[in-house]
């Protein structure tokens, strides 16, 4: 390794005091070459940073080489530390505000770290591009009401399921966007109407799907019950549903009644769908669902097998 006079006499070598600044050096190395790296080595040590000075040439070459080599370490780590997938959060209402959102985007925070997925909550409308959305594998949403996506903004989520990726609608994501008939048929199922909240006994349909170990033997969940209007696609597997015979499902709003959906009224389900994978769970209105570990269970099951295929 040879150096010229100049940059011998002032090549740093610096301090490895964190992993984002050894893992910087190694890329700038490894992005410009031996000749420019000492120049930038120079430059770090002209805006002030703290340097050790080699004495020779054959120090300095052996204290890079270390330096190099803890970088590979690092890199080996942070492969080996690679979460299984990564998640985007929608949380966006134009309707209904349900008070159970917040507890939810906590929750769901807290299953990335329990399962080691990552989870990224989406903030800025205007970063909903096909370029933002490459890195993830699937697309949660969280208790959305009304319209939430401009018709660039419907294309850019078409094209994301196409390309493999998956769907999670969580409650209220059944009552957004009636009139974007692709997104229709990604949920399944349309909201109708509900009765006021009430405590029934849930139906397990198939349990072959996981996450459902908890909802067994006529489980009592209290809830509101959606009812929901015609299949708008007709593969959907249902795994979960109530039994309406423990509530009572009439309800009256004036201009729209409610009567119930008789001996199959299901809250759950999955599908495949133009090219990716869609998970649907009803379940979610109140605050405390977010806290029980049985929903817990049946919401990670479904975010896994959207973001995988796994189950």
């Amino acid at each position: 390794m040879e150096l010229s006079g100049s940059y011998q006499r002032s090549l740093p070598l610096i301090y490895l005091r964190s992993e984002k600044f050894v893992k910087e050096i190694y890329e700038h190395y490894i992005k410009f070459g031996n000749e420019n790296f000492w120049r930038f080595l120079v430059s770090l040590k002209k805006s002030g940073l703290t340097f050790i000075l080699p004495k020779n040439e054959i120090m300095c070459q052996k204290k890079i080489l270390t330096l190099l080599l803890v970088q590979l370490f690092f890199l080996s780590w942070a492969l080996a530390q690679q979460k299984q997938f990564k998640a985007l959060l929608v949380t966006t209402t134009k309707g209904w505000h349900h008070e159970s959102l917040h507890y939810g985007v906590i929750a769901i925070k807290d299953l990335a770290v329990r399962n080691f997925f990552d989870v990224v909550l989406f903030e800025d409308p205007n970063s909903f591009t096909d370029k933002f959305l490459e890195q993830f594998q699937v697309v949660i949403f969280l208790n959305t009401t009304g319209d939430i996506f401009d018709s660039a903004q419907q294309k850019v989520m078409e094209r994301f399921i196409e390309s493999g990726k998956g769907f999670v609608g969580i409650h209220s994501a059944s009552d957004t966007e009636y009139d974007w008939d692709w997104y229709t048929k990604l949920v399944g199922r349309m909201f109708n109407i509900h009765p006021v909240i009430q405590t029934a006994k849930l139906k397990v349909f198939d349990d072959k799907f996981p996450g459902l170990q908890g909802f067994a033997n006529g489980k009592l969940w209290t809830e509101e019950w959606y009812e929901f209007g015609p299949e708008k696609i007709s593969d959907l597997h249902y795994i979960l549903g109530v039994d309406e015979a423990t509530y009572n499902p009439k309800v009256d709003w004036g201009k729209k009644k409610g009567e119930g959906m008789g001996q199959m009224h299901p809250l759950a389900w999955y599908h495949d769908y133009d090219g990716g994978r869609s998970f649907y769970t009803a379940l979610g209105h109140l605050p405390t669902n977010f806290s029980d570990p049985a929903f817990l269970n049946h919401l990670y099951a479904g975010i896994l097998w959207a973001a995988t295929g796994k189950k």
